[in-house]
């Protein structure tokens, strides 16, 4: 597929084999809920994008994320150390986007936030298929960490579902992948291929519900000897299908509709997450969290990103169940107005 949007101004729906060459969403019929056709100024400030990238390992904890929430740009950096408990983490909001850009191509193109001496970076290249993070804040961390689709051959999860009743949501997500690349930082040096490490990506954009809220759980990692990745999520991506699968060794498992159980005041105690066709059964405890608010009226945003352990039962349908054993992981609970 070239575009996602077609020629008639719509989106294709669905589950797909493979990554749009572009989300081209100013080709975009868009409407209002009573039909009117809107303008380029309307399809820009609805128009939202985001980027994640995350590590895994037991010596070192690490997400990056960038978005254009059109009004302001975003972005986050941290880095946990299990075994101290210590952590770095930096925020940046930039006006309009000033200082970011942001490439429409999933598997081609950058996107990126620079204030000051302070620059996060992801890349994302066609042939080879590689995903890279490149962090550079002004007090020295530096983080370059990749990973390969292709080397053994991994089956992203691809999909576009309507949102609300005049938008859509493009995502791409991977999780269960070998990272290679360095961490430098007060926390200490780490060579993340030595170390272990997994990484897991989301590339995610499109015209979104203007208030909405999700819950989103993801692992990476190895369980009795195979490579396990997990994206799992309720209350978005949801309308028609679903972006709930996990991974072993690199194929894609569909997993339908999921359950969250846990308690929004205490996020760092259990959380119980099922899905309704028995495939997961997992409990997940924090060990600590990144967490953002803003409220500006016009924009806000209650965001929980949780790191810690998973254990439980992944039971692939016609296949031996996976046992999950203290593999490390996120959970998120994210409220957001846009």
């Amino acid at each position: 597929m070239d575009k996602l949007i077609s020629a008639d101004g719509q989106p294709q729906y669905g589950l797909f084999d493979g990554t749009p060459g572009l989300v081209n969403h100013r080709d975009f019929d868009f409407r209002s809920p009573m039909g009117r056709r809107l303008g380029a100024l309307a399809k820009w400030r609805r128009f939202h994008q985001f980027q994640y990238f995350g590590l895994i390992s037991d010596q070192l904890i690490g997400g990056c994320a960038l978005a254009d929430l059109s009004l302001v740009g975003v972005g986050f950096v941290y880095l946990f150390h299990p075994a101290s408990g210590r952590m770095i983490e930096r925020q940046f909001k930039l006006p309009l986007g000033m200082g970011t850009r942001f490439s429409q191509a999933p598997d081609d193109g950058v996107c990126e936030l620079r204030q000051g001496r302070n620059l996060l970076r992801l890349e994302n290249s066609p042939k080879p298929k590689e995903k890279r993070l490149l962090v550079q804040l002004d007090d020295g961390t530096r983080i370059d960490a990749r990973f390969s689709e292709d080397e053994p051959a991994f089956q992203p999860m691809s999909l576009c579902t309507p949102a609300a009743v005049n938008g859509w949501v493009y995502a791409r997500k991977v999780a269960g992948v070998a990272c290679q690349g360095e961490v430098h930082c007060e926390l200490g040096e780490f060579d993340l291929q030595a170390i272990g490490a997994f990484a897991h990506h989301d590339w995610s954009a499109g015209y979104m519900r203007p208030e909405t809220f999700w819950n989103w759980a993801c692992l990476s990692g190895e369980a009795q000897g195979r490579r396990v990745g997990l994206n799992l999520s309720c209350g978005v991506n949801e309308t028609s299908f679903t972006e709930n699968c996990f991974w072993i060794d690199g194929e894609l498992i569909k997993v339908d509709c999921v359950r969250f159980a846990f308690d929004r005041d205490r996020p760092l105690e259990e959380w119980r997450i099922t899905s309704a066709d028995g495939q997961v059964a997992l409990r997940f405890v924090g060990t600590g969290l990144h967490k953002e608010r803003l409220n500006l009226g016009f924009i806000a945003s209650n965001f929980k990103q949780i790191f810690g352990r998973f254990d439980g039962v992944l039971r692939p349908h016609g296949r031996p169940a996976l046992e999950i054993n203290g593999l490390w992981g996120f959970v998120e609970d994210q409220y957001v107005k846009w």
